[in-house]
């Protein structure tokens, strides 16, 4: 995948899905000098392979449900196309509702659904328990069923990117890590990587985990934060099949799919764990990640009800990453006033996959539309000025992680 170049308008920095996806949505818009740099030996390499891969479309806000909406119809053109596909499972999804008070969230998120023009039904619990045989629902009070929910497989998904992006011209160079991006005079000429230096009119920074780095590399100090999450996979199971609905129940905090014949299941910790960026460096790694298993059979306790099941489940795997989260829970995405050419799409908050073709829509608009929705402007890194102090941002970010079902999130 080498493909050395000395100079390109348009610098990608990170591999992952939501790189991969920025760069195909540049290619998409015309954008035909488009260079995109990942350390690794593959793109794909380090978070994004962690994700559990699940697609959901149903959110508070009209803008949040409208950029799943178009990852959903990009994921779909990229399924009909040729090979390589993104592994996309348009299996629907079911939402579990288990007090009153849920109950009501959902009805507040059906009429975000009918406002953003996204199908969505409440179901019995029979009609659910056809969807999903080996499922108990005697418990819920309001099932969401949205047929065009699914999943896929992310790494199947940014090679798929990768694959459509190269035809439109995106060049692809891998086991090429960044020093550093060049500014002069407060705006972007290159990136210095192990290779040479590469000129270049922006970069943008899709980084992960190390986007941290690279923003404070120009002189911007952005609260992004990795936090741990976790999942896992058990033996092959009864019942377990690939074309059953993906499930969430925000009251136990879980989400789950089949895989394959398995079952998948995670869900949000309650105390979460993160690591701070600033204690490696950027051409270091985040600390390992053990399994925990006192979380990972807490989830499956709180599963047990509506799958008894689980708890005679052997496991087979579990993922593990550190996913990156905002203060405010938002994605940072767009140019810095203060550096230009320095554009940002990291903060993703756990829907580095799932959005990640609504985020390089985003990032399009942000850079080429002249005058971007007031949505696409509030997630400027501008909105963080040099005021925010490090240890309460983490916290923040921390906490938006546990409470990501929390009601009113």
């Amino acid at each position: 995948m080498n493909n050395n170049q000395e100079h390109a308008e348009i610098v990608v920095i990170g591999g992952g899905a939501v790189g991969c996806a920025v760069a195909y949505s540049l290619a998409k818009a015309g954008k035909t000098n488009v260079l995109l740099l990942e350390k690794e030996p593959t793109v794909a390499a380090v978070t994004t392979p962690q994700a559990a891969g699940l697609v959901g479309q149903v959110r508070n806000t009209v803008e949040r449900t409208k950029l799943a909406m178009w990852s959903v119809k990009t994921f779909s053109q990229l399924e009909r196309d040729e090979h390589p596909k993104p592994g996309w499972r348009q299996v629907g999804s079911l939402r579990i509702a288990l007090c009153d008070e849920r109950v009501a969230e959902f009805h507040r998120m059906k009429a975000v659904a009918d406002q953003s023009g996204l199908e969505v039904e409440f179901i019995d619990q029979q009609t659910a328990q056809r969807k999903w045989p080996a499922m108990d629902f005697h418990r819920a009070k309001a099932i969401l069923w949205c047929p065009s929910d699914g999943y896929l497989q992310p790494s199947d998904l940014t090679m798929s990117y990768v694959a459509h992006a190269r035809k439109l011209g995106v060049r692809f160079q891998t086991s090429s890590a960044v020093r550093r991006v060049v500014v002069k005079d407060d705006r972007v000429t290159g990136v210095e990587t192990e290779g040479g230096t590469i000129q270049c009119d922006m970069v943008v920074n899709a980084a992960g985990a190390h986007a941290y780095h690279i923003a404070r590399g120009v002189g911007l100090e952005l609260p992004i934060v990795p936090v741990r999450h976790e999942y896992f996979v058990t033996v092959h199971a009864a019942g377990m099949q690939p074309d059953l609905p993906v499930v969430r129940i925000p009251d136990s905090t879980l989400y789950l799919r089949a895989e394959i014949n398995s079952l998948l299941c995670g869900g949000w910790e309650r105390a979460s764990l993160s690591t701070d960026p600033r204690e490696f460096p950027l051409d270091g790694t985040p600390p390992g990640i053990e399994s925990d298993w006192d979380v990972l059979g807490w989830f499956a306790e709180q599963l047990a009800p509506e799958m008894p099941a689980v708890e005679q489940m052997g496991i087979r795997s579990v993922f593990k990453g550190w996913p990156t989260f905002t203060p405010d829970g938002r994605f940072i995405v767009g140019e810095s006033s203060r550096v230009k050419g320095f554009v940002m799409a990291g903060g993703c908050n756990a829907h580095g996959v799932s959005g990640s073709a609504g985020i390089g829509r985003h990032v399009v608009e942000s850079v080429l539309d002249p005058d971007p929705s007031p949505y696409v402007k509030s997630l400027s890194p501008d909105r963080f000025d040099q005021s925010w102090a490090w240890n309460s941002a983490q916290k923040e970010a921390m906490h938006y992680y546990e409470t990501y079902y929390d009601l009113g999130h």
